[in-house]
């Protein structure tokens, strides 16, 4: 059922000390919330910024374009926040979750370090938790409002399979992760002072030093092999072992197509199925072993390896249409008054204004009498 707003329209417009000092215009009243100017300037030069990020070449276009829905972005935010406090989603535990990820990812050792950082940054803490924390209330209500009412057919599956073959077309390709270990270079001596200006000679080699640094790199990397042939992961090996850049992922080093590895290692890793794993090989940074983690042939993959992305892009394919016409449904169920010179682009023509009642309008006029009567008497 709607409830009638008893605020006085006037209300509606500012927000003022006892001396008439505006503190904040509202340009926007949603049932009994407000969204007021300095947060549709706030949310303009995000868009601006995330559209530079984005776009450069196009950012001023780009963002002629989704200005003028900036207002509709912040009524459907505040009309799902409050839909999410109807169905008593607070968002406490997944924000917590989250911020504890985002510590570990910035490798922190505690939540103080991370609003240390946020703070280091000019970022007010609170305000990033509350953005974190209506965003994760968004998400629940469209999760559980629209999202959890969509359905795909094998039907639809197949049929987008069908239209949209001829994108899926794709090259050989393989994913590669890798244990490198690097000899430990031993100690040069500088060759002693020669010449009549007392130079040094270019610095002395140890080949046996050299050799022998090889031979431990070798010892070490066939250890290594010896433990993935017994069934030690190739990640956690990776980890603890490894020389490479790559250690810390577990020596992923991402996707390689045809025609970009050396030759040697093309001929080798191409051969391989996914999960393969190398003998150990000489290269000019040490030895190394590969491991082949996917292995996609060239052509027209069949539907089922991309069943999961099809229902993927068939779910989002539905999601924005049912998420504007739910959020249709929430502006009709609502009041929402907005200030001239605003425009709400996903604006129903069923919505109602915010009214005042009978006892608002009498109250009012009890007070504008009662002005009336004290300017009398001083004259």
């Amino acid at each position: 059922m709607k409830k009638l707003l008893i605020l006085p329209l006037a209300a509606l417009c500012f927000s003022a000390f006892a001396s008439d000092q505006v503190v904040e215009e509202i340009i926007c009243r949603v049932n009994n919330q407000i969204i007021t100017r300095s947060e549709f300037d706030r949310s303009k030069d995000q868009l601006r910024d995330e559209v530079k990020q984005q776009d450069p070449a196009n950012a001023d276009k780009v963002f002629g374009d989704r200005e003028k829905d900036i207002l509709r972005d912040l009524i459907d935010q505040q009309l799902l926040l409050e839909k999410g406090k109807d169905m008593g989603i607070t968002g406490d535990t997944e924000l917590i979750k989250r911020l504890d990820q985002m510590r570990k990812d910035m490798k922190l050792d505690s939540m103080e370090d991370l609003e240390k950082a946020a703070t280091a940054q000019g970022i007010s803490y609170e305000d990033f938790k509350q953005n974190l924390r209506n965003q994760i209330i968004t998400q629940k209500v469209i999760g559980e409002e629209v999202g959890g009412h969509l359905s795909i057919t094998k039907e639809e599956e197949q049929q987008f399979y069908d239209e949209h073959k001829n994108e899926m077309q794709r090259p050989e390709a393989i994913r590669l992760s890798e244990i490198l270990i690097a000899p430990k270079t031993p100690s040069i001596t500088p060759a002693p002072a020669s010449g009549a200006a007392g130079q040094s000679a270019p610095a002395a080699q140890d080949p046996a030093a050299e050799q022998a640094a090889l031979d431990a790199a070798k010892a070490k990397a066939d250890d290594v092999l010896q433990q993935l042939h017994k069934g030690a992961s190739f990640d956690d090996l990776a980890k603890k072992f490894s020389d490479g850049p790559s250690a810390a992922q577990g020596g992923d080093l991402g996707v390689f197509k045809r025609g970009t590895l050396a030759k040697e290692l093309e001929d080798k890793t191409f051969a391989m199925k996914a999960g393969d794993i190398t003998d150990v090989i000489r290269t000019k940074q040490g030895y190394v072993i590969l491991k082949v983690t996917e292995h996609q042939m060239a052509g027209i993959p069949p539907l089922k390896e991309i069943e999961p992305k099809i229902q993927d892009s068939l779910y989002y394919q539905k999601l924005q249409p049912a998420l504007r016409a739910y959020l249709t449904k929430l502006r009709e169920d609502a009041y929402i008054k907005i200030m001239p010179g605003y425009v709400d682009t996903a604006a129903s023509p069923n919505e109602t204004e915010p009214i005042e009642t009978a006892s608002a309008k009498e109250g009012n006029a009890k007070k504008l009498k009662g002005k009336k009567k004290k300017k009398m008497g001083m004259l």
